[in-house]
Order: C-alpha cells, then structure tokens, then sequence
C-alpha cells in the first residue's frame, strides 16, 4: 500500500505545470505531473495519498469534469483546483463536490504549499477515519447475532436488566454476552462503543443499531 504522500499536478500549460513541479520539488516534495485530466484519470490508484492541484480549465475533460469522475470511482484525494480566471458558480459547484480549496493563478508559493500542507492534513485525517473504520467494522462482523443486539441496547443506553427485558433472557445471560460483546469490539468503555458506532455513516451505524 502507497503511504508516502504526492502532489499531482494536473494542468495542460506545460510551462506552467512543469516550472509548479520543478518548484516543489525543489522544496522537498514528490510530485507527479500530468498534462491532462484523462492522462490522471487512466493512471490513478485509490492507494494514491496527498493532494491533487488541478487547473480548472482543460480541453477534452475540465478539472471540473475530472473531479466528478474521480468523485464516481469513490476516489477522495483533497482537491486544489487552480484557475486563470475567477468563476464563482464553477468554485462553488468545486466546493460542493468535495474541493479543499479554490485559488487564482498566479498563486505565491508561500500560499501554494501552505495549501498543500492543510491538504496533507486533510488526507491524513480522512486515511485514519478510514483504517478506523475499517478496524470497527470487522469487529462488528465478529460479533454473533445476540452479540450484535446486547450491543444496539447497550449504546442506547439500556442496563443489563433492560436489555435481559427486551430480549427475554436473564441478566447474566446479557452480562456473558456483553463481557463477549466487549471483548471483541476491544471496547474498553460504553462510551468508546458509541464513539466506534459513531464512525459509521449514518445509514450503517443505524443498521447497527438496530442489528
């Protein structure tokens, strides 16, 4: 799996593209280049880590219609888009597909790698809510059926007397399977139970819920 973290620059002015390359790299970072959006698009990994600078206006495929491509594939690298010219209904319709920040060439380097730093961030938060995630639904898929309902009653707060009443078995019986329940979600605290439910979009974590 790809950790190191990349700007890739998407931009069809050469000059530009090139001279934004030699810049970062020059300043430490791993870049990559590509001279079109179908050139990225053809070359892209979901491994891929970092940020992506993108010039808005592109023949053949735009940046605009690149990021919804990569929006499609399920594709969540943080999006700096670049453009000559100011277009505000474009940047907002940039934004609300998920772009991070939205900047007029020229842009300074002092601007452009302080964007790509909090893009950086962004990525790595976005990788750590992802493995998080990924952590809590194989424990979830751990769990046996009566697991999985001492668990829905118990983040909603029920005692082990309440849960023993809605499923009509005894209070120990719901104590073994809560101890188990526990166990396996490596849940020190009910409150650290919810929080890992909590991590699940809202449709998920209601199915697990009401599992």
């Amino acid at each position: 799996m790809n950790t190191e973290q990349s700007v890739y620059i998407v931009d069809d002015d050469d000059a530009m593209r090139e001279s934004m390359q030699l810049l970062l790299e020059m300043l430490g970072y791993r870049v990559q280049g590509f001279a079109s959006a179908k050139a990225f698009l053809a070359s892209c990994a979901d491994d891929d880590c970092g940020c992506l600078v993108l010039d808005m206006r592109m023949p053949e495929m735009t940046g605009l219609e690149l990021q919804q491509a990569l929006r499609q594939r399920g594709y969540d690298l943080p999006i700096i888009f670049l453009s000559g010219f100011g277009d505000v209904p474009t940047t907002v319709r940039a934004v609300q597909l998920g772009a991070v920040d939205f900047l007029e060439k020229p842009v300074s380097k002092s601007k452009l790698t302080e964007r790509i730093e909090r893009a950086f961030e962004i990525d790595r938060r976005q990788r750590d809510d992802a493995r998080a995630l990924a952590a809590v639904r194989a424990r979830c898929a751990s769990l046996t059926p009566r697991e999985r309902q001492v668990m829905r009653f118990a983040t909603q707060g029920l005692s082990n007397k309440d849960i023993a009443r809605e499923l009509e078995i005894s209070p120990r019986t719901v104590e073994t399977h809560r101890a188990k329940m526990m166990e396996k979600m490596e849940a020190d605290s009910i409150a650290m139970l919810c929080n890992m439910v909590a991590l699940c979009p809202p449709g998920e974590a209601d199915s697990l819920r009401s599992a």
